[in-house]
């Protein structure tokens, strides 16, 4: 997962959707009317998908994994749970099939104290402080008890495709940084366009977030693709963790 940046609505869709709302209510907030009116809601779906789509990481990738293409708008917390939340925009992510509906459908683990959910949301926060990424591995590691309940709702650990997926994507990210530096300026381009919008962001994102450390990148990269990757931020300003 990474950070990501929600865009605000147009005056119309916003209206629209407190439209659909002011409907739930009226109706009476509950599971069933609030799935009721989402599967009304044709036109305001459309368009919220498509802010959905051009604010997902990479070529349009599910939000919580990365790595298949967001299908889905998900409810973050889920219907069931908060119907008056049904045309929240805040509360819309792009997911998955398979996160959406296989992994997290329903659920949304809250803290026993206070209430609070303990899934991370990109938008709000920087999955980074909750979810460290194992370059060379491709697992995670829990850093707070909301990574922890982040990894296993969505399975991060437990889906072997997720794990080699970002364990070869950081071979990927290495190969592209030497070819990037030796490569002419179109092919250049072509090279940053690719790491831009590569699967598995987050791995790109770790890889990024290693210069603030000199030496655990060096560890970890090795001396000719740091200084490829130096280069590139120097280069391409747009490049930052």
């Amino acid at each position: 997962m990474i950070p990501l940046q929600r865009p605000a609505l147009q005056s119309r869709l916003a209206a629209d959707l407190d439209r659909a709302t002011a409907g739930i209510r009226a109706a009476g907030p509950s599971t069933a009317s609030g799935r009721a009116a989402w599967r009304k809601a044709v036109r305001p779906k459309a368009q919220l998908r498509l802010m959905l789509r051009q604010m997902a990481p990479g070529l349009e990738r599910c939000m919580y994994c990365g790595d298949n293409l967001g299908t889905d708008i998900d409810h973050f917390e889920p219907i069931a749970q908060a119907p008056l939340r049904t045309f929240d925009w805040q509360n819309h992510l792009l997911a998955c099939a398979h996160c959406n509906s296989n992994r997290k459908r329903d659920r949304f683990p809250r803290d026993p104290a206070t209430g609070d959910g303990l899934l991370v949301d990109p938008c709000r926060e920087d999955p980074a402080d909750h979810l460290l990424l194992y370059l060379d591995s491709g697992a995670y590691d829990p850093l707070t008890v909301r990574g922890e309940a982040t990894i296993e709702v969505f399975g991060l650990n437990e889906r072997p495709e997720l794990v080699r997926g970002r364990r070869m994507m950081f071979a990927v990210v290495k190969a592209l940084l030497l070819t990037w530096q030796l490569a002419g300026p179109a092919e250049a381009e072509e090279y940053a366009a690719a790491l831009r919008e590569i699967h598995h962001a987050d791995v790109l994102r770790t890889v990024l977030g290693l210069r603030r450390s000199r030496p655990l990148a060096l560890a970890v990269l090795g001396p000719d693709v740091l200084a490829a990757l130096d280069e590139l931020v120097a280069a391409e300003p747009g490049f930052v963790a």
